[in-house]
């Protein structure tokens, strides 16, 4: 018997035209995007459906991806697919916890637009920056960097793909030191802050009174947290570790690595894009995954479980 994942991708996978297909098929999903169109005073549809300028913007972008991965996971729970256990990239994980029960949909929407919003605008255009790491050991790249301050790890996608963050001129430094040391290539991001970097504490503080007044329920099943790359059954964890992620490293490749000790095999990943199907490749390319981001691939899901 398979064990699956869910899996849920982070800010970079949205592109105009997700989910409308489910939004035309499936009144449970056509239910996601009207709701939380109502719950932030914003058209979703617009967002997520049309070509516009919005949906690269951070404090749209994240409720938008989220809408839509929940919108394509009722979807597909109502097919019948189902999961043993969850994990999500960075804003991804908000999806995986509410696909896991412990919170409600549109809690997650309200909280990843509030996430967006600080994550954009608590510290000023300009002063932090993010760079892509190719094709250098996570080790190295640690031992680069641990000197020029201001610069930390922000993402562990995959072996041969680290990005740092922090300050703009220590991340400028730093790609330099890095592609000096063997780095095969380093690219620096357009991004509008220095995710995941310590520069984010205070937006993690005033997240984590965000997520104060939202009710958590206790999970239906276990989900991966970035900040430890361990498996969370008690949901009171769950404010602490999502107001921590916002500064903290996101450990994925140890997540996916976790959920491999801990016999999943398949792995269904949901939402626009094949990102996360990418970095598996380099994790390990003996697992199975499956991805659903158009309305047919749900019935090719059910087929292939």
């Amino acid at each position: 018997m398979s064990r699956v994942a869910f899996l849920y991708p982070g800010q970079g996978a949205q592109k105009a035209g997700m989910g409308k297909d489910f939004y035309e098929n499936s009144p449970l999903a056509k239910e996601i995007y009207d709701k939380a169109s109502e719950a932030l005073g914003l058209d979703m549809k617009a967002i997520c459906f049309e070509e516009n300028d919005k949906l690269d913007l951070t404090e749209y972008t994240q409720a938008a991806l989220v809408t839509t991965c929940l919108a394509m996971t009722r979807a597909a729970k109502e097919a019948g697919l189902k999961a043993d256990i969850t994990a999500g990239l960075s804003l991804g994980e908000y999806a995986a916890i509410a696909a896991a029960g412990g919170m409600e949909d549109l809690d997650a929407v309200r909280l990843v637009r509030k996430r967006g919003i600080l994550m954009q605008n608590t510290v000023p255009a300009g002063e932090g920056a993010m760079c892509a790491v190719m094709a250098m050991e996570a080790e190295k790249i640690e031992q680069v960097i641990k000197d020029i301050d201001g610069v930390t790890v922000a993402n562990y996608n995959c072996p041969g793909q680290i990005v740092i963050t922090g300050r703009k001129e220590a991340v400028e430094q730093a790609a330099k030191a890095l592609k000096e040391a063997g780095a095969k290539r380093t690219i620096m991001l357009n991004v509008s802050g220095p995710f995941h970097s310590p520069m984010l504490v205070p937006a993690g503080e005033e997240l984590f009174r965000e997520l104060e007044k939202v009710k958590m329920s206790p999970l239906a099943i276990p989900y991966v947290t970035n900040v430890s790359a361990k498996k969370v059954t008690d949901i009171s964890e769950t404010k602490d570790l999502l107001a921590k992620q916002v500064s903290s490293p996101v450990c994925w490749m140890q997540s996916m690595d976790y959920l491999i000790s801990e016999g999943v095999d398949t792995f269904v990943e949901i939402g626009p894009g094949k990102t996360l199907a990418g970095f598996m490749k380099k994790i390990d390319r003996n697992v199975k995954v499956i991805n659903i981001g158009a309305w047919e691939d749900v019935e090719k899901a059910v087929s292939a479980l």
